[in-house]
C-alpha cells in the first residue's frame, strides 16, 4: 500500500519546504523514491467545505471513489487521520490529505442521494459548500441536479468533474461518465467551454502544460508545483473558448499543440462567480486502497506524474473561488471598520466588476469592460491607449487580531509592444494620507501571455489599519497595452 504525502501543519508560521520532521497533527509516511511529497500551505483561511460525490455510480464495478465508508461524515471512521488507510477509500489519500491541513470540513453525498442547490436547511445541499468533487459518475444526473449543479458554480461554487475513457460503463446502465458529463454541459449550452471527447487512451504520462500556465495557481499552487500527470485508460477534452472564453487548458496530451483546442487533459473553467476543474482520467486520484474485493491502482503516487499535487492545488483553487462558506472578507469602507467573522465569506466590494466600477475610485482610462472577463461578463480595464495613465482603488479595515488577511485578484496583460518594458502596472497599499505603504506587485508588458495569472499576497501585517488598495497602470507614447483585472478580493481570517 502507497503512503500518503506529507502534510506539515505550523500554526501561524510558514510550513518549511520540504520538511523532516512530521507536524504535531500528522505523521509524515515514506513515498515512492523520486517522488516529493506535497507540502500543505502555509496557514490560510478556512475552513473550506467540500462534498465528494457518491451517489452516481462512484463504486460500481472495480472502482471505489470514496474518500471513507463512512457516509456522509469520515470522522466516523477515523476523527483524526495520519494515513489514508486510516479511511477506507480509493480516494482516502485525497481525502485525508485535505483533512490534515485543517482547513477543510469534507462530507460525502451518499448512495441514493441527489444533489439540490438552494436549501442550506439540507446539511447535504451545495448551498453549504464551496466545492463539489465528482470522481466519474456513472449514473445520470437528473434533470434538477443539472439544474442545481450549474446554480451551484453560477452562485460560486467550485465543480471538480473528474471523467474516464470512452465504454468505461461500470454499471452497464448505457452511459459512462464522460457521456454523462457531456449530457450535463450540452442540455446547459455548453457553459464552461469544453467537452470530454469519446477517446480510449490506454497509456500517456502527459507534461505537456503551455508556458503561459506555468505560474497559474493549480500548476504551481500551495502544495507544490505540477510537472505533468498520468493517462491509465482515459480521455481527453476539446476546449471551445469561443463558447466561455475563461476555458483555458493547463495540461495537454504528449504531443499535443498547447495552443490548440484538442488533446486537453487537464482544464479550468468559470460560470458566473464559480469556477470548474476538469480531469480526463481517474486512475490519477486512485490511490491503490480500497476494498478487498476492488481491483485498484495506485495513480495518487505514480512517480509519472505530480497527481496528488494536482489534486490538491485544484481543490485549494476551487475553494477559494467559492461564495457558500469559508473566511469573512473585509468589506471596504473608509470610515467604519468591517466585520471579519470566521465561517462566513464574500467579495471586495464588486470585485468581480459585474457591477462596472461601483465601489471604485477611478480615475483616468479607467472602466469596467466585456472584452474579456476572468469570471462572469466583466473585468476592469486600464489603458488600451497611448500616454495613458489610470488607477482604480478601494479603501479597505483590516479588522485588529486577525489571523490572517489575503488579498487575491487576477490579471491578463495584452500589449502591441515589440520593446520591453514600457508600460506598467502597479499594485500598492497606501496609507490614508496618500503615502504608499507597500508595492505588492509591478507587472509591464514583458509579462504579457495568453490567458489570465492569479496573484495572491498576505497583509496580515496591517490588522487593525485602514489602506487604501491601489492599482495603477501607465502606457507610454508607442503601441498600447492594456491591463485588465478580476476578481479581487480581501479574505480575513479571525
Amino acid at each position: 500500500m502507497r503512503a500518503l504525502a506529507i502534510i506539515c501543519i505550523f500554526a501561524l508560521a510558514a510550513c518549511l519546504a520540504g520538511c523532516q520532521q512530521p507536524a504535531p497533527t500528522g505523521q509524515a509516511v515514506p513515498r515512492p523514491a523520486g517522488q516529493a511529497a506535497p507540502q500543505a500551505p502555509r496557514a490560510k483561511p478556512g475552513p473550506y467545505r467540500v462534498l465528494f460525490d457518491a451517489s452516481h455510480g462512484e463504486t460500481a464495478g472495480n472502482a471505489d471513489w470514496v474518500i471513507s465508508t463512512s457516509q456522509p461524515d469520515p470522522l466516523g471512521e477515523n476523527a483524526a487521520p495520519r494515513a489514508e488507510a486510516d479511511w477506507t477509500g480509493a480516494l482516502s489519500a485525497w481525502g485525508v490529505a485535505l483533512q490534515q491541513t485543517g482547513r477543510y470540513q469534507l462530507k460525502t453525498l451518499p448512495r441514493g442521494g441527489r444533489a439540490s442547490y438552494g436549501s442550506r436547511a439540507e446539511p447535504l445541499d451545495l448551498a453549504n459548500f464551496d466545492v463539489f468533487i465528482v470522481p466519474e459518475p456513472n449514473i445520470r444526473f437528473s434533470a434538477d441536479e443539472k439544474a442545481a449543479i450549474l446554480a451551484f458554480v453560477q452562485g460560486g461554487g467550485g465543480l471538480f468533474m473528474i471523467a474516464d475513457h470512452d465504454g468505461s460503463d461500470r454499471n452497464s446502465d448505457g452511459a459512462d461518465s464522460l457521456q454523462i458529463w457531456n449530457e450535463l454541459m450540452r442540455d446547459g449550452g455548453n457553459p464552461f467551454g469544453f467537452s470530454f471527447d469519446a477517446r480510449n487512451i490506454e497509456r500517456d504520462n502527459p507534461r505537456n502544460i503551455p508556458a503561459d500556465a506555468a505560474t497559474d495557481p493549480v500548476i504551481r499552487g500551495p502544495f507544490g508545483r505540477v510537472t505533468g500527470s498520468i493517462v491509465r485508460g482515459g480521455t481527453t477534452a476539446t476546449i471551445d473558448p469561443g463558447a466561455n472564453p475563461s476555458v483555458r487548458g493547463l495540461i495537454y496530451r504528449t504531443g499535443a499543440d498547447t495552443g490548440g483546442t484538442g488533446g486537453v487533459f487537464f482544464l479550468t473553467s468559470a460560470l458566473g462567480k464559480g469556477r470548474v476543474a476538469a480531469w480526463g482520467d481517474s486512475s490519477p486520484i486512485d490511490d491503490g486502497t480500497g476494498t478487498s474485493y476492488d481491483q485498484l491502482y495506485d495513480g495518487w503516487d505514480d512517480a509519472g506524474g505530480s497527481d496528488a499535487i494536482l489534486a490538491l492545488n485544484a481543490t485549494e483553487w476551487l475553494a477559494q473561488g467559492g461564495a457558500n462558506s469559508g473566511p469573512a472578507v473585509a468589506t471596504p469602507s473608509a470610515q467604519a471598520s468591517a466585520t471579519a467573522t470566521a465561517g462566513q465569506t464574500a467579495t471586495i466590494e464588486n470585485g468581480d466588476f459585474e457591477r462596472g466600477l461601483d465601489g471604485w475610485q477611478a480615475r483616468g482610462d479607467a472602466r469596467a469592460s466585456a472584452d474579456r472577463a476572468h469570471g462572469g461578463r466583466q473585468a476592469a480595464r486600464l489603458c488600451g491607449a497611448n500616454n495613458c495613465q489610470a488607477s482604480i482603488s478601494q479603501t479597505i479595515d483590516i479588522p485588529a487580531g486577525a489571523r490572517s488577511a489575503t488579498l487575491g485578484y487576477a490579471v491578463a496583460i495584452v500589449t502591441q509592444e515589440t520593446r520591453h518594458p514600457y508600460d506598467f502596472l502597479t499594485v500598492e497599499l497606501r496609507g490614508p494620507d496618500g503615502r504608499s505603504l507597500d508595492t505588492l506587485q509591478r507587472l509591464s508588458d514583458a509579462d504579457a501571455a495568453k490567458g489570465w495569472r492569479a496573484a495572491t499576497f498576505d497583509l496580515s501585517a496591517y490588522a487593525g489599519q485602514t489602506v487604501d488598495l491601489v492599482f495603477s497602470a501607465a502606457s507610454g507614447r508607442v503601441a498600447p497595452t492594456t491591463f485588465f483585472l478580476d476578481d479581487v478580493s480581501v479574505v480575513v481570517a479571525q
